[in-house]
């Protein structure tokens, strides 16, 4: 990105106040109307495409994707200069810009987020088999001028003020003393400022380089469950390609998530077992995934910390203004993630050891079967997938000491030092997986259940006899 800015210096002036720009002409650059492209061989002979996408950069450079080496390419090659018509979807105002070609991308973030979305037009106009992004041509926009016809249509009034939703939500996260309540405040904020009614937060298993959903918004009430547990690979589906690239995909309508998500919700209804139904919408018109991260001198992009992820039936609901503002609060959340106590490793650290148990009601009625698979430690509740994982392995560590001892308060730390649970040294997420598992206890309302107890401590309930059995 730096080579690009500097390619464009020459025209990072300040525009004069009545100088059209490309942040006031963003929705034209949504891809739901093709944009058209006019550029000229050396002769002189002129040629009229249409684009499928056109991707804004900075308030100086867009991006136009490159699939064919067809006329406009070479075109292009021979001759940098063009012309761009776009129209803004919502008012069908007219706009033509004037381009300088600087070069393409074929890697790195820009070229994987064009990618994705790129995907989701090929795919709502029945041609994902057809498209394919060789490159990114990157542009400096050399002036832009209304098209004068027509009386363009009032524009779209939000109900809401992105600006004063990222001011009140980055206000509400702060002062968070552990990740659970960072998380659920993360969640009521886009429910109740941002008005999003379908939403997931993930964190990452840095020793599987897979995500896990820890944070729901609006699933049950669509009968997909919480989704909590979920897991998503890096690169797959728009949360995928937001992890692995560490840049926000947004797509504004119709894409191939949707086939992703059903073949995910086929799998997982054709009795895979061990997995957590995929928890999406049936059909999403619109979805965004923003990676949360955490800067480290280790890492120049950020180290990720989680993916904040939210959809809706409704097209364009998700606009550039929605992306700049919840990747405002992602970033608030990344600092503050890397903030907490937990982050290093030092929760519970200093925890006194658990005092004497107190009384606690004898569990009764009819026993639940606990069965736990040592391959990958994934535990059964009477037959029915609860966990797997290091989450599992906690589980099976909490059962068998309430069992044979009759324990039911544990600390953080005695669980950082038990030789049975595969926590990796580098990047143990132990109170991540702690909440993973009280949300999934949560989540059954069955017989266990796990409530925090004071810092780095926490209870394991017990109402109904159990029945261990280990498994190979």
């Amino acid at each position: 990105m730096s080579d690009l800015l500097s390619a464009g210096a020459q025209a990072d002036d300040d525009p004069a106040d009545d100088e059209l720009t490309l942040d006031a002409i963003r929705n034209c650059l949504e891809g739901v109307i093709p944009g058209t492209i006019a550029t000229a061989a050396v002769d002189g002979t002129p040629n009229v495409s249409q684009l499928s996408q056109v991707h804004y950069v900075d308030p100086r450079h867009i991006a136009l994707s490159y699939q064919f080496f067809n006329k406009t390419r070479a075109n292009i090659l021979a001759n940098p200069d063009a012309q761009l018509e776009v129209i803004d979807p919502s008012t069908g105002a007219q706009y033509r810009l004037r381009l300088a070609y600087l070069h393409t991308e074929t890697d790195g973030p820009l070229f994987e987020s064009m990618k994705a979305k790129l995907s989701g037009i090929a795919s709502h106009v029945g041609m994902a088999e057809v498209f394919r992004l060789r490159g990114a041509d990157l542009f400096r926009v050399v002036a832009i001028e209304a098209v004068s016809g027509g009386r363009p249509l009032p524009a779209r009034m939000r109900t809401r003020s992105l600006l004063s939703a990222v001011r009140r939500a980055c206000e509400g996260v702060r002062g968070c003393t552990d990740l659970s309540d960072l998380l659920d405040r993360g969640i009521a904020a886009l429910r109740d400022l941002f008005g999003i009614e379908h939403a997931l937060i993930l964190l990452p298993d840095l020793a599987t380089g897979r995500l896990f959903t820890v944070a729901a918004l609006g699933y049950e009430a669509v009968g997909r469950g919480s989704g909590i547990g979920w897991e998503v690979a890096p690169g797959d589906g728009v949360i995928g390609m937001a992890a692995r690239q560490r840049v926000p995909i947004r797509i504004t309508h119709m894409t191939t998530d949707v086939a992703y998500s059903m073949a995910m919700r086929e799998g997982t209804e054709a009795g895979a077992l061990r997995e957590i139904p995929f928890p999406g919408l049936e059909r999403p018109h619109s979805q965004l995934a923003v990676p949360i991260l955490t800067h480290e001198a280790a890492h120049a992009c950020g180290a990720l910390a989680g993916v904040l992820f939210v959809e809706s039936a409704q097209e364009m609901r998700f606009t550039y203004d929605d992306e700049d503002a919840l990747a405002t609060l992602a970033a608030q959340l990344g600092v503050l993630m890397r903030g907490l106590p937990a982050a290093h490793g030092g929760e519970g650290e200093d925890a006194p050891a658990p005092a004497a148990n107190p009384p606690t009601p004898p569990a009764h009625g009819a026993s639940v079967t606990v069965r736990h698979y040592a391959t990958d430690d994934s535990v059964f509740l009477d037959h029915d997938y609860l966990i797997k994982g290091v989450a599992g392995a906690i589980l099976w560590k909490l059962v068998r000491d309430h069992t044979a001892l009759g324990r039911t308060d544990f600390t953080n730390r005695e669980l950082r030092l038990a030789p049975d649970i595969p926590l990796p040294g580098f990047a143990e997420n132990l109170e991540a997986r702690l909440i993973l598992l009280q949300r999934r206890l949560a989540d059954r309302r069955g017989p266990l259940r796990i409530e925090k107890t004071g810092r780095g401590r926490f209870r394991l309930l017990v109402e109904k006899p159990l029945l261990l059995e280990e498994m190979q």
